[in-house]
């Protein structure tokens, strides 16, 4: 009887079970459903700071539209949402206010490209279903997510471009078995590196603060095709486990500590493309076993001790288009072989200890474009065959040994636009072909034994830059043609005078007439920009074009905030104009520099365009080492700079202002130094193209609340200068720029090295160490050393404070030494920013030599 009554009733408990089950979906249903995720991303809408224009698609008068909604892609049989794509709309917001439970279908989130900051929610670790997570180039900040290790469909995974920092733990990945894209660039991660990727094919870690080896079992994950560490701070070997890679095709460990040779078995990755090994310490022979990598494009090994000669075996990377194995202590000869690299259009090796001749082979190159050879100890004659080199724009052959004449074949060059053979032994005079150079813009003969007439026909129309002192020209050496007259110099016989000062009775009546003409038609292109500016057309297309997207205010609202730029706005005045604090209603607080065009000489020789190009390009720059750059305006015969404010100021003011001593304690003075010191780095090495600042003083570093510190002003003189010939116009502070501006007045990165080891001791010395740079300016260093020699270290420093010790010790001797090799006479004696910034953010700090208060600043040179 009970098996026949449950035997009769069994249907009904199943139909009671399913009912069962049915229920218990219900609030998944519910809460997973198209409205419900339309009300989600409302609420959440609802949290942005700055919601962009693009979104309002996202409202509740479209809430029953979800699939049409922009940046919304639904799963067509459940209309539900499968991504969301909101990458480059500008938003400004944090995702804590985001409710993910309705979205566990969702298999894409990107968020790439806005200003999203905060944490990363956990609720992230429930998308299940998640395949693609891109939060790069946001203000992310905290530690690296763990819970991420939850989405175990991810394949691709994107954190880069964000404020992340703190180690990575090793097991984080391991669940991630699917992963096969992965992005941590440019953030602040530290620690070892994670390597338990096991389908991993992208590993960029690019640019953070990871130390000690790479790991040895790397060559493991046999699926990589790129990996990119560049930027960090790696040591020891290139593990050999890398040549088991056979499908990595791109690989970059620039800027590391990595040392050892290069292993032969890289030479077994024969799908790579791109080799960057630059600015390590890398030693050894570069390996035969190079000419393996048939498919490499990209070859950069500069900045190494690379020693030996170069390979032979180079010949057969036959495709091969940028070859860069500068700074190095090569030697030998440039093997003809390398002719046979046909593709090849970038060749670099400068600063090397190569001899013999420039190869005639090199005229087989036709794909040239750049030819470095300077600084090396080439002998014998230019070859005739450069002449082939019909795509060549950039030619540097200075300080090597060559000598005959200059080949006239080199002017069938037609594309040259850089061209120095200063430093040699070049005789005879200076061929008429090079009037065909008709897009030359800087001409260096300078320092060789040349002579006779230059040519009448010669005119150069775009030339800005023109050496020729140290030769053995005469008086009538520019009759006939005065427009070089006032760009050549000559200071054989004449003491470094401008030629012009020599040939008065010979070009006198001609420079006045050329002056004359060209007042005349400054005076009218300073009219017509002027008139441009002003028109109310243009002010307003400069307006609505220029200022950044994030950016909440208007100019007009700027220019009611300090009353139309009246005088008691005014917190501060430069050499490049007046900078003003508007306070605006909404709280924010903002910084404006103005450049009045109608009082300076170089404003109105602008190129507006050009101008406003170079200004996107520092809108662009984001690194927590510099002052962000909002954008520009113009009006009434002025160009508007807007800059965020700080309100502790300059880092001048708080060193030599009553609170100077107490604030500015030896650990905040070297973190001050870092993270100038990181700044310039990031604007030489990481900017494309790199930009020079021109002007880093006490005065041009701001202070944020916690001491850190944030470089203004950059770019600013560069921009305003563009048009200015560089041997006319000096640029920069008294005090702080570098010698050879008064020499060649030429403006490259290792001026900005200069000014920094000026900052540096300044900022240590807690005065301006004028007394070192002068005894540094003597024609050796030994007067240096002499005058120093028993002047100790502690004496030097800045004497309000107590003498430091320990740890904080060692990182002020560190600064010292440093700042010490920035300030060298020679600007190749220099080290690079990058160099400096990595050696400051070093995990360890060298030993001293002896205690500190024995310490000599003769000792600290040579540490």
């Amino acid at each position: 009887m009970e098996g026949g009554l449950f035997s009769a009733h069994k249907p009904t408990y199943l139909l009671l079970l399913l009912h069962i089950f049915l229920l218990a979906l219900l609030p998944f249903k519910a809460i997973s459903s198209p409205k419900t995720q339309a009300e989600a991303l409302l609420t959440w809408k609802n949290t942005f700071y700055d919601a962009s224009p693009s979104l309002t698609s996202w409202s509740l008068t479209n809430l029953n539209n979800l699939c049409n909604w922009t940046a919304i892609v639904c799963d067509q049989s459940t209309k539900q949402v499968s991504q969301i794509d909101l990458s480059n709309f500008y938003v400004s917001a944090t995702l804590t206010h985001f409710n993910f439970a309705p979205f566990f279908n969702l298999t894409q989130f990107n968020l790439n490209g806005n200003y999203f900051e905060g944490p990363i929610p956990s609720a992230i670790g429930n998308l299940s279903k998640l395949t693609t997570l891109d939060l790069g180039n946001n203000f992310f900040d905290s530690e690296f997510p763990e819970f991420i290790s939850k989405c175990l469909n991810l394949t691709f995974l994107d954190l880069s471009g964000n404020l992340f920092t703190g180690q990575i733990p090793q097991q984080v990945f391991t669940n991630l078995s699917k992963l096969e894209y992965l992005n941590l660039t440019n953030n602040n991660f530290e620690g070892p590196l994670p390597s338990n990727f096991p389908k991993l094919k992208h590993l960029h870690f690019a640019q953070n603060n990871f130390g000690g080896p790479i790991p040895k079992d790397i060559g493991f994950i046999s699926g990589l095709q790129s990996i990119d560490l560049a930027s960090n701070s790696l040591e020891g070997p290139i593990p050999s486990s890398i040549g088991q890679l056979r499908e990595l095709k791109y690989l970059d460990l620039r800027k590391n500590y990595l040392n050892s040779s290069i292993p032969s078995e890289l030479g077994l990755c024969t799908s790579l493309t791109y080799l960057e090994l630059t600015s390590n310490h890398l030693e050894g022979k570069i390996p035969p076993s190079i000419g393996q990598l048939r498919e490499l494009q990209h070859l950069d090994l500069h900045l190494n001790s690379l020693a030996s000669s170069i390979p032979s075996e180079l010949r057969l990377c036959t495709s091969l288009t940028y070859l860069d194995l500068a700074h190095n202590h090569l030697e030998g000869k440039i093997p003809p072989s390398i002719g046979q690299l046909r593709e090849l259009q970038h060749l670099d090796l400068h600063m090397n200890s190569l001899d013999s001749s420039i190869p005639s082979e090199l005229g087989f190159c036709t794909n040239l474009t750049y030819l470095k050879l300077s600084s090396n100890h080439l002998e014998g004659k230019i070859p005739s065959s450069i002449g082939q080199l019909r795509e060549l724009q950039n030619l540097d052959l200075q300080m090597n040994s060559l000598n005959s004449s200059i080949p006239s074949e080199l002017g069938f060059c037609f594309s040259l636009t850089y061209l120095d053979l200063s430093r040699n032994q070049l005789s005879g005079s200076i061929p008429l072909t090079l009037s065909n150079l008709s897009h030359i813009q800087r001409l260096d003969l300078s320092n060789n034994n040349l002579n006779g007439s230059f040519p009448t026909e010669i005119a150069f129309p775009l030339l800005g830059n023109f050496y020729l002192f140290n030769n053995n020209f005469t008086c009538n050496t520019f009759v006939g043609n005065s427009d070089l007259c006032r760009d050549a110099r000559n200071s054989k016989k004449n003491n470094n005078e401008v030629i012009i000062g020599v040939l008065v009775p010979v070009c006198g009546l001609s420079v006045v007439a050329t002056t004359i003409a060209l007042i005349l038609m400054f005076h009218k292109k300073t009219k017509r920009v002027l008139k441009k500016i002003n028109s109310a057309q243009n002010f307003e297309n400069f307006e609505s074009m220029i200022l950044q997207e994030e950016v909440k205010f208007t100019f007009e609202e700027v220019v009611k905030a300090v009353d139309d730029f009246h005088e008691k706005y005014c917190i501060g005045k430069g050499g490049f104009g007046r900078v003003y604090k508007a306070e605006l209603l909404s709280g924010q607080v903002v910084a404006v520099k103005r450049l009045n065009m109608s009082d300076s000489n170089d404003i109105p020789a602008i190129n507006l365009q050009s101008f406003e190009n170079e200004i996107r390009t520092l809108t662009n720059v984001r690194h927590r080492n510099i002052i962000r750059l909002y954008g520009f305006c113009s009006r009434r015969g002025c160009i508007f700079l807007l800059y965020e404010y700080l309100e502790r100021g300059s880092l001048g003011k708080a060193l030599y202002g009553v609170d100077g001593v107490t604030e500015l304690g030896w650990a905040t003075r070297v973190k001050v130094v870092k993270g100038l010191a990181h700044a310039l780095s990031y604007l030489h090495h990481d900017c494309s193209p790199p930009i020079v600042h021109r002007d880093v003083t006490v005065n041009n570093v701001l202070l944020e609340s916690d001491f850190e510190a944030r470089l203004s002003d950059f770019g600013t003189a560069r921009l305003i200068s563009a048009n200015s010939s560089n041997w006319t116009h000096i640029v920069g502070s008294f005090g702080y720029m570098a010698p050879e501006l008064a020499l060649t007045m030429r403006v490259t990165d290792k001026c900005d090295v200069y000014s920094f080891g000026v900052v540096a001791l300044e900022v240590m010395m807690g005065r301006h160490p004028g007394d070192l740079l002068e005894s540094q300016l003597s024609e050796s260093s030994k007067s240096m050393k002499e005058d120093n020699a028993e002047l100790l270290l502690k004496d030097l420093l800045d004497q309000r404070l107590e003498a430091p010790s320990n740890e904080l010790a060692k990182a002020v001797v560190l600064v010292m030494s440093l700042a010490l090799t920035c300030i060298r006479t020679r600007p190749g004696s220099r080290p690079t920013m990058l160099y400096v910034a990595q050696k400051l953010s070093a995990h360890s700090l060298p030993s001293l030599p002896e205690p500190f208060v024995m310490l000599t600043i003769n000792k600290l040179m040579g540490i």
